[in-house]
């Protein structure tokens, strides 16, 4: 999943986005609102963590214009504020989650994995596709009862297949959720760890959920395409 968090602070903004990666996240980060504005024209974004306080254009009216422009990304909000007018505010700007600083990092991973559930209704943390589990909240899988041991990028690349079970995911669309903007689109990277993830999941005796369309890219499926 590919998050945008809009801070000021930049120690904070790292920390964030540090404590993101480490959760297997692709993660970008701008300091201001019309960054926020621009970056979020150029990738679709999963969820996007959004401080109120921001130089010059506050986190407000970004998402009252990204809302305008039909960006319909969950958005979490952040404030050092906790009136209970400014959490009215930043809702009926169009926010979808409200976290008062300062606050616990797992609470703020917490908030994005319910808002992470919710674009195509309510999803189970636990997902299961033939004889393979993943826990979207642990971040494992197991294969016939089996753990599978992964890389963060590995997972969050297993992550997006099985949210997308039985999709055709093009390549241009794996690289928008799953690298973040230090991604060089000119290498080879997801055909890299597409074959990583099935040596894991997809090795003998299993039966293959990774399927390659060719021309279009891949589809994860427990029913090997026609």
């Amino acid at each position: 999943m590919r998050l945008l968090v809009v801070e000021d602070d930049p120690q904070l903004a790292r920390l964030v986005a540090r404590g993101l990666r480490e959760e297997s996240y692709a993660v970008d980060t701008c300091a201001d609102g019309e960054a926020a504005i621009a970056q979020s024209a150029l990738n679709a974004y999963d969820a996007i963590v959004l401080d109120v306080m921001l130089p010059g254009m506050d986190g407000f009216e970004v998402l009252r214009t990204l809302r305008a422009r039909g960006n319909a990304a969950p958005v979490l909000m952040l404030t050092a504020r906790d009136a209970v007018a400014d959490r009215i505010a930043g809702l009926d700007s169009g926010a979808d989650d409200y976290l008062v600083k300062p606050f616990d990092f797992g609470e703020l991973l917490a908030r994005l994995r319910a808002l992470l559930r919710r674009p195509d209704g309510l999803q189970p943390m636990r997902v299961e596709v033939a004889d393979l589990v993943v826990d979207l909240q642990a971040h494992t899988a197991q294969r016939a009862g089996a753990a599978i041991p992964l890389t963060a990028k590995e997972y969050a690349l297993l992550e997006l297949f099985v949210r997308n079970v039985d999709k055709v995911l093009s390549r241009s669309a794996i690289v928008a959720h799953v690298w973040d903007d230090n991604h060089d689109p000119f290498t080879n990277a997801v055909e890299v760890y597409v074959n990583r993830l099935r040596a894991k999941i997809d090795r003998a005796p299993f039966t293959p959920l990774i399927h390659t369309r060719r021309g279009l890219g891949y589809v994860f499926s427990a029913t090997p395409p026609a």
